[in-house]
């Protein structure tokens, strides 16, 4: 059985569990089940996978970027196609986003009727200045960022090593090759982690139904429902049309090759934790080189907040 089927299984199989648990009742606060199931062995097991593909986060978009500089060679090239990324990025986002509104302002009114009031409030944070952001970019302490996880001033640092690598030349053929060791050694860390993914899965979606429960979720149908719709047509619409307009690939088979991503960013909703697998995906099972795949993995994750 392929990993992603033994995925598929372990959500199939942590939701009815996660329900079974919930709909009888043994989940009570201060019960065994409570303590030592729900928030002893499946928080553990599902709590140690997500972090230890986040552990795996940094050091392999450090690698991976340098290696991707360095295998392509020629900075204009490199600006090519780090424009490209940014500005593929920044045009399916700009879709999704007006995806998501149009859906929710004709099906989230259907659910108003039903919808429980609340009291409680929410505060949002006040969105940073276009020069903070900028200035936000280049890491002060470059340590300071890699031990705080700023993957934005990590891409950026690890980018500029990289083209000064180049301008280096002949002399850095050993760090180059070294870079390149390390990355392959982060992709079978990566391969590592992920052979544990369907027993993570499982304690994850177990944990979460059995506590939210069936209405809970019920009462979330109108937010499920246009989350789902407006996920499915991004991806088998506006994704798959970039897709086939660009590159001439069958969907069919791009969406085969990449299933294992999918189904771990849809059970995890990580998409932090879901870069190693992504990469994994795109260079190992659909050939892309390194030096592209870099930077189309790990661009997208640019967060502006």
């Amino acid at each position: 059985m392929s990993l992603t089927s033994k995925v598929l299984w372990a959500m199939l199989f942590g939701i009815i569990i996660g329900l079974i648990i919930n709909m009888t009742g043994v989940n009570t606060q201060g019960s065994f089940v409570h303590e030592y199931i729900v928030g002893g062995l499946f928080m553990i097991v599902g709590t140690m996978f997500i972090t230890a593909l986040k552990m795996l986060v940094v050091p392999l978009v450090f690698f991976s970027l340098i290696s991707g500089v360095l295998g392509i060679g020629d900075v204009r090239k490199l600006g090519s196609v780090g424009l490209k990324s940014f500005g593929l990025y920044m045009m399916t986002t700009a879709i999704a986003i007006a995806t998501a509104i149009g859906l929710a302002s004709v099906i989230l009114p259907w659910f108003a009727t039903v919808t429980q009031s609340s009291s409680a409030t929410f505060i949002a944070k006040d969105a940073p200045t276009l020069s903070s952001v900028l200035i936000d970019i280049i890491p002060a302490n470059v340590v300071s960022a890699f031990a705080e996880g700023n993957m934005l001033q990590i891409i950026f640092f690890s980018i500029l090593l990289g083209i000064s690598l180049l301008m280096v030349g002949a002399k850095a053929k050993g760090i180059a090759e070294g870079v390149e060791i390390m990355n392959e050694a982060m992709m079978n860390m990566v391969n590592i982690v992920m052979s544990v993914a369907p027993y993570a899965v499982f304690a994850l979606l177990a944990k979460a139904v059995s506590e939210l429960g069936l209405d809970l979720l019920m009462s979330l149908a109108g937010y499920v429902i246009v989350l789902i719709l407006a996920l499915m047509f991004h991806l088998f619409g506006t994704l798959m049309l970039v897709l086939k307009f660009f590159s001439g690939l069958n969907p069919k088979i791009f969406l085969a090759k990449i299933r294992d991503a999918q189904i771990f960013a849809f059970s995890t909703a990580s998409s932090n934790a879901t870069i190693p697998v992504t990469l994994r995906c795109v260079t190992q099972r659909m050939g892309v080189d390194n030096s592209v795949a870099s930077f189309y993995c790990v661009l997208p994750r640019l967060e502006f907040h």
